[in-house]
């Protein structure tokens, strides 16, 4: 499961929201392996920890083993289940989070089992644990859209008999990692692997196989070769994408992924003269973010316009597609890279972009789907927008993680009258899909669309209707359940809908204003190319507001109304009650607002924005090493810090105070002698208080 090797090398998993359990092994690594891989492994608990997986599956099995209490063993049992998650083996996860559930381990292990059980196709039992976790978080709202889409997969994989697909194993997958193909220019398949014939030495203990890297191979073949020296390195390259001539191409890589001195990865460019064999040195693209995650470059039809994914805060949630057009008279050679619409951009992940003509596959997990990620083809109409995404169903997709797919045009010939059995098309995916011929992890498959035998024709009696196009939305108002409702830092289990809020729609001079009741509900139509806000409020809440826009969204004659759906959260007013502020860290000595502080600060002055009545206390806390009087000082100025940048963001002075409190209030209970660095990170915080 290791796709996008953070998707790749490690991203998948951080990136996975409440929804989902696992999206692909591949998406979350990277991130994941910032922390130090020198010191030596004794226990499950810290191999585990240190995102070291298949380590720590011997080591908590032994200690599983040992345990004498009930609610050891449900830890150590889930733990068991996450690390078999997290290298790709639901099966072996599911009885270890079945257990930790019986062993109280909670709603955690719950959720667990339900999306493994999805995965797994198991879909009549994954949709009975979903609503019994419904009921055990006390909102069967949070995961009606899994029951659901546990009936709609159920019926497509009762779709697959006599579809004229076929789908073979190619001869040059491993018992690694192997995914992600495109074509070449002289028609063989670069594609990324994590095989034993990597350019490093290390293995990535993540997995406990080595790195990733790019190679090349014919279709056919069982004999890859590594791509080029100046592409591959000891750390990790993958998912490249090149134009036309293979002239040009456009990979990723994550630049000390071992050591975790970049946890990031960025789209690097390189190039070569049509004669001549060698790629210059790659760099990176010059309109990318720092502290964001760039992934799968490929290229439009024309070579002019670059698609990729992407976890920017200013998208809709998760990875979303973006595009970028080359532009050579700006500085960059770019413009400003665009967000695709919501129309195929989800709040969950949307990954693995390819083109086949004006045709775009993707990859998702917030579109419905099967399980894991699922392969949706959408296309841009007349007007540049793009229709609604559908679902390839199975057997291209499965309940395991399915993506990548490229179509193969040279294989393909014109048939004017084609008859059943004449070819469609063909062309290659990626999935960790359990089959017999399944090689290990992700492994590429080649597909054949033949015309299916003739259905019996349907007698229709009643004259179609004409068309009416409407797109519909659907919102939520809704709060957090947290696991203690009177501690705001308590662990949030879901969320359930908000009674009596108020929701206000603006768009242009135009506004509606809604009242929803128990089911937190409210719903209208849409106009076509209109930018719509929302705001929600309720006495004792922080108002809180989105966006959501039709620019981009086509007509779709198959799908004539159109329906989404956008969710807002209000938070509970906990006043005199310190919050926690995620994210914000300082540097050794430090009191400066580093950059990876900036978003969740910048999140912080806009609910003081939209909530003109507040005024808050920043606080700082350190952790107990060092004399009591300058971590005293040093908080202080820490806590300045943050009030002077949300005044640099334009919140009135006179609603924000400072207020270091230095050791005096550890939130970890521990001596200062036995704590561990994880319970000193804990003391080390920021907070924040409504005082008014």
């Amino acid at each position: 499961m290791p796709h996008l090797f953070a998707t790749y090398f490690g991203l998948k998993y951080l990136i996975m929201n409440t929804k989902t359990t696992a999206l692909c092994f591949f998406l979350f690594l990277l991130l994941a392996s910032a922390c130090s891989y020198t010191l030596k492994i004794k226990d499950g608990g810290t191999a585990y920890e240190r995102k070291q997986f298949a380590t720590a599956v011997p080591l908590l099995e032994k200690e599983f083993a040992r345990a004498k209490t009930r609610k050891e063993k449900g830890q150590l049992a889930y733990l068991l289940g996450d690390s078999y998650r997290r290298i790709g083996q639901d099966e072996k996860a599911l009885p270890w989070f079945e257990a930790a559930y019986a062993n109280n381990f909670g709603a955690d292990a719950l959720k667990a089992q339900a999306f493994t059980l999805k995965k797994l196709e198991r879909y009549a039992a994954a949709r009975d644990v979903f609503k019994n976790l419904g009921i055990e978080i006390g909102s069967p709202y949070e995961y009606r859209k899994e029951i659901t889409g546990c009936t709609v997969a159920e019926g497509w994989l009762n779709e697959r008999p006599g579809n004229g697909w076929n789908i073979e194993s190619v001869p040059f997958n491993s018992p690694q990692n192997d995914f992600a193909p495109v074509f070449f220019h002289d028609g063989r398949l670069v594609f990324t692997s994590d095989r034993n014939m990597i350019v490093g030495k290390e293995n990535y203990r993540w997995t406990g196989n080595k790195f990733m890297d790019i190679f090349i191979a014919e279709p056919k073949s069982a004999s890859p070769q590594t791509f080029d020296s100046q592409w591959n390195t000891a750390s990790n390259e993958g998912t490249p994408c090149f134009n036309k001539v293979s002239t040009e191409a456009f990979f990723v890589r994550a630049v000390g992924a071992y050591k975790g001195d970049d946890a990031f990865c960025k789209i690097y460019y390189s190039e070569k003269g049509r004669t001549d064999a060698l790629w210059s040195v790659p760099a990176p693209l010059p309109f990318q973010k720092e502290k964001i995650n760039y992934f799968h470059p490929t290229l439009s039809a024309d070579g002019n316009t670059l698609y990729y994914a992407c976890n920017d805060p200013e998208g809709w949630g998760g990875f979303d597609l973006w595009s970028v057009q080359r532009n050579p008279k700006t500085e960059t050679g770019w413009d400003a890279p665009k967000l695709l619409p919501r129309s195929v951009n989800t709040p969950s992940n949307e990954l693995f972009p390819n083109f086949d003509a004006d045709t775009l596959y993707f990859a998702s997990d917030g579109h419905t789907g099967m399980g894991g990620l699922d392969i949706f083809r959408t296309y841009k109409s007349e007007k540049n927008a793009w229709s609604p995404p559908q679902n390839l169903k199975a057997p291209i997709n499965s309940g395991a993680d399915d993506f990548a797919l490229i179509v193969d045009r040279a294989s393909l010939s014109i048939v004017k009258d084609p008859k059943p059995g004449d070819l469609i098309k063909s062309g290659f995916f990626t999935s960790n899909r359990p089959l017999e011929t399944a090689k290990g992890g992700d492994d590429i498959y080649h597909f054949e669309q033949r015309v299916p035998p003739p259905k019996p024709p349907k007698v229709d009696t009643v004259p179609p209707k004409p068309l009416v196009y409407k797109m519909i939305l659907e919102g939520y108002v809704l709060e957090k359940i947290f696991a203690d409702p009177s501690n705001p830092n308590s662990k949030i289990l879901g969320r359930k809908p908000l009674s009596g809020a108020s929701v206000q729609a603006d768009w242009g001079s135009k506004k509606q204003g809604f009242t929803v009741k128990e089911d937190g509900f409210f719903k209208m139509e849409l106009a076509e190319n209109t930018d719509y806000n929302f705001n929600a409020t309720l006495a004792g809440y922080l108002a809180n507001s989105t966006k959501f826009s039709t620019k981009g969204i086509a007509k779709d004659p198959g799908n004539p109304v159109q329906t989404f759906e956008i969710e807002i959260v209000l938070d509970q007013i906990f006043r005199d009650r310190e919050i926690v502020l995620e994210n914000i860290y300082y540097d050794y000595d430090k009191w400066d607002i580093r950059p990876d502080a900036e978003p969740t600060l910048n999140r912080l002055a806009e609910v003081l924005r939209q909530n003109a009545g507040i005024r808050i206390q920043l606080g700082s806390h350190t952790d107990c090493r060092g004399n009591d009087a300058y971590n005293q000082g040093l908080s202080q100025r820490r806590a300045q810090s943050a009030v002077n940048y949300l005044i640099s963001k334009g919140i009135d002075p006179g609603r924000l105070s400072a207020k270091g409190y230095g050791e005096s209030q550890p939130a970890a209970d521990c001596s200062c002698s036995s704590c561990t660095e994880a319970e000193h990170q804990t003391n080390r915080r920021t907070t924040f208080k409504v005082v008014e």
